[in-house]
């Protein structure tokens, strides 16, 4: 009797171990304990967090000014279009010297499909000055240029003051200088009179900025009609603009050269002026490639700071943690209350560096005069990466203090 009643006994005793289960932590209680350490060492919590939040800092505000910068430039494109072509005399394939553009090369232009409209400008072998009193070799790299009266329309200018060439003015000398070159002419508005060749010449207009001529920025035009009877100028354009429509632009930049020269179209070179603008943006996507890459290299630094902060909050929490594997916590609910403290360390520092790269975008942005773009996979994209990072960082610690002995921890104290 004795012996059943001993065996009821022990398999009553098992039966009531293996209804014994380890209570689970919910969501609340996850964060309850995974912010405690967070909570009583606010001091060394805000100078982790702050290197994760330099490193997200970094490539938020790398893609962002990178970003903006190219928004800039597509906004740009928009503006002046991409449909712009401009011909220019070759050499000879013979003699190695600059052949000459028919002098009805304009014309000719304007009259293949899909051109739109077309203007001109002739090189002048003339220096431009202030006045007389300049030695005529002190040009400040300011070119003379007849102009047709259709080339502002072409370009898509705008007048910052004054008027354009037209039949009137352009007959007379009168003359319309670009923006860089009435900057380095010390001319600020219309009225004012500089000196071409061996004369003055009024100006009647000065250009806003052109940036896909940068040429004609340099550059003071006077009329086709007013360089020809004043200058001396021969009527051969050495620049040829044109727009058309945009489903047309390639088929019009196969037909100019053969347009212009039938018998030598080789001696006659096209180019896109807005392919230097494309080319900007691209170059812009491809140099903030290498400042992301030294910005992972910062949130890098950053995880291992992170990492070293939860080995030291393991040693120095070692009573903390005896004393919950006493109480009956597992080395799984460790584990997650470690893994918890670093996602929610780096998560802060993640916040942190996502708002101070957008600041730092809107700062440059708005001193630069562009638009201030962040692109949203960038935030989300920096924010993820701080959380993996907190991950990787907070595992080692977090094993680390699941396998202490309660024991051990406690007589430690």
């Amino acid at each position: 009797m004795a012996g059943r009643r001993s065996g009821r006994a022990r398999g009553s005793g098992r039966a009531r171990a293996r209804a014994l289960k380890a209570a689970r932590l919910g969501p609340r209680d996850v964060l309850h304990v995974g912010s405690a350490g967070l909570r009583s060492r606010p001091v060394r919590v805000v100078l982790s967090a702050l290197g994760i939040a330099i490193g997200i800092a970094t490539m938020i505000a790398v893609v962002g000014i990178s970003a903006s910068s190219q928004a800039q430039l597509l906004r740009q494109l928009d503006a002046l279009g991409t449909n712009m072509l401009v011909a220019k005399p070759g050499e000879g394939m013979f003699s190695g010297q600059q052949v000459k553009l028919p002098e009805d090369a304009v014309g000719m232009v304007g009259r293949i499909e899909g051109v739109e409209k077309a203007g001109g400008t002739g090189d002048l072998a003339r220096s431009v000055r202030r006045s007389e009193k300049i030695p005529e070799g002190e040009t400040g790299g300011i070119a003379v240029k007849a102009a047709t009266e259709g080339l502002l329309d072409v370009l898509r200018g705008t007048m910052g003051s004054g008027t354009w060439l037209n039949a009137a003015n352009g007959r007379y000398p009168s003359v319309v200088l670009g923006h860089v070159a009435a900057e380095r002419l010390g001319v600020d508005r219309p009225g004012r009179q500089v000196w071409i060749d061996d004369r003055y010449f009024t100006v009647v207009g000065i250009l806003d900025p052109l940036p896909l001529a940068p040429e004609i920025e340099r550059s003071a035009l006077v009329g086709w009609t007013g360089a020809q009877r004043l200058l001396g100028f021969d009527g051969h354009p050495t620049a040829v603009y044109e727009r058309s429509t945009d489903a047309s632009v390639r088929q019009v930049q196969r037909l100019l050269a053969p347009t212009i020269d039938p018998q030598n179209p080789q001696n006659v070179s096209v180019g896109d002026p807005s392919s230097a603008l494309k080319a900007k943006a691209a170059t812009e996507g491809a140099f903030s490639t290498l400042l992301l890459g030294l910005g992972g290299i910062a949130l890098l630094v950053g995880g291992v700071g992170v990492a070293n902060t939860m080995i030291i909050s393991v040693l120095e929490r070692r009573h903390e943690i005896g004393l919950r594997r006493s109480l009956g916590a597992t080395r799984g609910q460790i584990r997650l209350q470690f893994v918890t403290e670093s996602l929610m360390l780096s998560g802060l520092g993640g916040l942190a560096g996502v708002a101070l790269g957008a600041a730092a975008t809107a700062v440059y942005a708005s001193t630069g005069g562009l638009p201030w773009v962040v692109p949203p996979w960038a935030a989300a994209g920096g924010f993820a990466a701080t959380l993996a990072i907190g991950t990787v960082a907070g595992l080692y610690p977090a094993v680390r203090a699941s396998r202490q002995s309660p024991t051990l921890a406690l007589a430690a104290v």
